[in-house]
């Protein structure tokens, strides 16, 4: 989503770090840069005003002029506002001390407000929650439908109204009920998945006012589309001006939005982003850290957040069986489709890359070297996993059971051809050559240090 911004910043500190001597005169023609590049991001022409300033009197100090390495300092005073301008610091959702935690998910129609609500309970029930989803859209029955789907899919209980399609007052009572049955039965939070309206429907916002006063929710999130740039942020005025905020939900983080809206409604609401919907599925939903974010829109990466996906998707087991394999040769083709499916838990390979620190520069190699295709090694991932499920489970196990009938057939099977099946052979042996020597690197590292030790306690005990 930042790509482009991060690309114009990073060219205006590269530049920076090329002067031995900074000015001040150097910084205000720095920051002129940034504040275009933000303003060609759709962020709001007031928050980039003010945004600039705040950096421009930080940095022009005799702090920083005066300091060893002056651009890096700068660098430092960009980062620091952008991440408070983002919020400061994370914050999380308020848990009600007495079950159940009830949360009001509200925004416009096509926001994806039923699908991040889906996503929300699969957070919660992730993390040992029992959740329940409340249907309180009685004008659109398919919104209950399709809550009721995601409830399946999730194997999470779906709470419906017995009068949809009829009024709008019976969302309150939908949600008044839902409340009930979930305080009875209990369940740990609710989500309620209320309508999608205009933010100048006067009527439809009064029916937001009514469930809120109704069943008093811990929580009231806006989902709203990263993509409508600047209105998204008039639409969160509209919404915090009626009911109280407490929090919001950008979605399509992922696509090919400017970020102004991530950037701006921070600031113009004074309501901390809780989370970035980051793709379509179930678990592309990830909270929201403003220094992280900052360190991100500045190239430095997001190493954090890239250590705890790890965490999430690979046990220390896994970790350990694998590198027992690594150190005594025995990886196998299965072991190699099987570690590139773990890593595409992680996300795409563009969001990976993205948390890497330069994982611009990384993306325009990529793109360079796939004739201005960054997505080709994508394409190849999915081109390995498709030759490797074409074998048998015993070709998989050898590889040197293939010979050249067998890769004709595996060939066929996956649509590919032989050369690619001799080149995918190729990069497993390299992969398992170079993975046994670093491992090994390390094994040896560490009985150097045993030795080390021992002979040192053994001068000591003279």
């Amino acid at each position: 989503m930042f790509t482009n911004l991060t690309e114009k910043i990073e060219s205006v500190f590269k530049q920076l770090r090329g002067q031995a001597v900074l000015s001040e005169q150097n910084i205000t023609d720095a920051l002129k840069e940034v504040r275009l590049a933000l303003l060609e991001a759709d962020v709001n022409f007031k928050i980039v005003k003010d945004f600039i300033e705040k950096v421009r009197e930080k940095a022009v100090g005799q702090e920083v002029l005066k300091s060893l390495t002056p651009a890096n300092q700068v660098v430092k005073v960009v980062w620091e506002e952008l991440r408070d301008l983002l919020g400061h610091e994370q914050s999380a959702l308020h848990l009600s001390s007495q079950p159940p935690t009830v949360i009001m998910m509200v925004g416009l129609q096509g926001s994806g407000k039923t699908t991040t609500t889906g996503k929300l309970a699969n957070y919660f029930k992730s993390d040992g929650k029992r959740v329940l989803l409340v249907a309180a859209d009685p004008r659109r029955p398919a919104a209950g439908d399709q809550l009721a789907s995601l409830g399946t899919d999730l194997d999470v209980q779906v709470h419906r109204g017995t009068n949809e399609g009829q009024s709008g007052a019976q969302a309150v009572q939908t949600c008044k009920d839902g409340v009930a049955r979930a305080r009875e039965h209990g369940y740990d939070v609710v989500l309620l998945d209320t309508g999608g309206r205009l933010h100048i429907d006067e009527e439809l916002m009064q029916e937001l006012v009514d469930i809120q006063t109704g069943v008093q929710p811990q929580e009231i999130l806006l989902v709203a589309d990263s993509m409508t740039g600047q209105e998204a942020v008039s639409v969160a005025e509209r919404f915090n001006e009626t009911l109280g905020l407490t929090g919001l939900i950008l979605t399509k983080v992922e696509g090919d939005a400017r970020g102004g809206a991530v950037l701006s409604v921070r600031a113009a609401t004074g309501k901390p982003i809780k989370f970035l919907g980051i793709g379509e599925k179930m678990d592309a939903l990830e909270p929201f850290f403003p220094d992280r974010m900052a360190s991100r829109i500045l190239g430095m990466g997001d190493v954090l957040t890239l250590i705890e996906k790890a965490q999430e998707n690979f046990s220390q087991e896994q970790a350990q069986a694998l590198q027992k394999k690594v150190s005594s040769n025995t990886l196998t083709l299965e072991d190699f489709r099987d570690q590139i499916q773990q890593v595409n838990k992680l996300g795409s390979l563009d969001q990976i890359i993205d948390m890497l620190p330069g994982g611009q520069k990384i993306k325009n190699m990529m793109g360079a070297a796939g004739g201005g295709n960054a997505a080709v090694p994508e394409k190849e991932m999915k081109r390995v996993v498709a030759i490797i499920d074409s074998m048998t489970p015993k070709e998989r196990r050898d590889h040197t059971l293939l010979n050249g009938n067998r890769k004709k057939r595996i060939a066929k099977g996956s649509g590919t051809s032989v050369p690619e099946i001799n080149r995918l052979i190729k990069q497993f042996l390299d992969a398992r050559r170079m993975m046994k020597s670093l491992v090994g690197g390390q094994l040896g590292i560490g009985k150097k240090k045993k030795k080390r030790g021992k002979l040192i306690r053994a001068m000591n005990a003279r």
